[in-house]
Formats: C-alpha cells, sequence, structure tokens
C-alpha cells in the first residue's frame, strides 16, 4: 500500500484512514487501496471505521484523470461503493467535513455516518459541473436520500451544509470535529456487538435492489464508455 491510505486496528475495530495531502480525490489507484484496505479489515474479522483528512473526506473523482482512464476510475469506483453496500461486517464513515461527488457517494454506501459541523459542502454537484450522473450513483442515492432530497441533489446537482445533508439522508449524525472520531468509534464499537451472520444476510436482504441496481448500471457502464 502506499501512503494514500493507512490502516489500524483496535480490538474488533479496523480504522481506514485516506490521506493523499489535499482533497483525497478518488482515483482508480485510491478506490483500489480503499477496497485492499477492506479486505484486510474482513480479513481480521473488524467493523471497518473509514475516514479522511483535515476538513474533507473526499471531493470526488479524480478530475485530472486522463479522459482515457475515465471510464475505468468510474468502475472503480462503484465496484468500491458495492463492497461497501455488501461488506459482512459494519462499515461507519467519520465524514471530516467536505464530501463532493462520488464522496458523498460513499456516504451512501456505508451503514453509519457521523460528519461534523460547520462550514463544509455535502452533495451531488455533477449537474452544476456538467456532468451527467453514471447509472450505479444515480442508484446509490436513490438508496439512502429522503424522496425529496434525492431529486433535488441528483437533477440540480444543489450542494448541502452537514445539518441540510443529515435531513437529506447522507448523514446519521453530527458532531463537533474534535469529537468526530470518539463519537464514530464509539458507533463501531457498539455494532461490532451485534450478530455478524444476522447482520449480513439482513444487509443483503434490504440492499438487495440497489445491489441489482449498481451491477446493471456498471455492467453498462464497462460494456459501453457512453452507457453512464
Amino acid at each position: 500500500m502506499s501512503p494514500l491510505t493507512s490502516y489500524s486496528l483496535d480490538g474488533s475495530v479496523a480504522t481506514i484512514t485516506v490521506d493523499d495531502g489535499k482533497v483525497n480525490a478518488l482515483s482508480s489507484e485510491m478506490t483500489g487501496e480503499l477496497a485492499g484496505r477492506l479486505d484486510q479489515a474482513e480479513s481480521d474479522g473488524a467493523v471497518a471505521l473509514l475516514t479522511g483528512r483535515s476538513t474533507t473526506f473526499s471531493a470526488g473523482f479524480d478530475l485530472r484523470c486522463e479522459p482515457g482512464l475515465w471510464q475505468d476510475m468510474m468502475i472503480s469506483g462503484g465496484r468500491l461503493a458495492l463492497k461497501m453496500l455488501t461488506f459482512p461486517y459494519p462499515v461507519v464513515l467519520a465524514c471530516n467535513g467536505n464530501a463532493i461527488a462520488m464522496g458523498a457517494l460513499l456516504l451512501n454506501a456505508a451503514d453509519y455516518r457521523v460528519g461534523t459541523s460547520g462550514d463544509f459542502r455535502i452533495g451531488l454537484n455533477e449537474v452544476a459541473i456538467g456532468m451527467t450522473l453514471p447509472w450505479f450513483a444515480i442508484e446509490l442515492a436513490r438508496h439512502r436520500l429522503t424522496r425529496r432530497h434525492f431529486d433535488i441533489c441528483t437533477v440540480s446537482g444543489t450542494m448541502l451544509d452537514p445539518q441540510e445533508a443529515q435531513a437529506a439522508g447522507f448523514l446519521d449524525q453530527l458532531t463537533g470535529s474534535d469529537d468526530l472520531l470518539n463519537k464514530a468509534a464509539a458507533r463501531a464499537s457498539e455494532l461490532a456487538e451485534v450478530d455478524m451472520g444476522a447482520h449480513l444476510a439482513t444487509k443483503l436482504r434490504v440492499r438487495e435492489q440497489v445491489i441489482a441496481g449498481i451491477a446493471d448500471g456498471l455492467e453498462s457502464l464497462s460494456g459501453d464508455p457512453d452507457g453512464w
């Protein structure tokens, strides 16, 4: 693994930190590393606690990526979300502040999301910057956002502050930045006590539709670069 991510295990909780020194752009390399860290947590039989750096969880896909590599990057991002949705142990996400585009979509793939209050932006800004949301992203948004916010956030690219993001369904809990990791770790420790067999079986039943929708979206994207 490169310095893009780090991993630490404390009892039954594995903390995975994303830090590229900038805005945690989700390049194919980054999403691949994160998938590897989840494999490491699964091998350790641990609840995964995913977090970012400073005031940013992630600003989304790497816009500096060469045009010919966009397809692979999006597929890698969609597969990471699918891995989180079907992870055999709970996944808690501690959102350090900003979570934009694919960064916000990963919030929708976690089991429990703790955010921090402040002057931060969370949401799906693709339409606002001239991009059409891929099908797998639409399914992820539909999965967790309220009916009203699903339409607003996808169709107009409206960005939200943390309080609005909690109401919309991107976050489950808000806390101060100084207490973010403590709150998220406490929730992860609580979730470590659930029956993991029942957790996974129920997770797969509850998420059957979104899992199928993301798989279909990734298949269409794999077959046709313009199929998003």
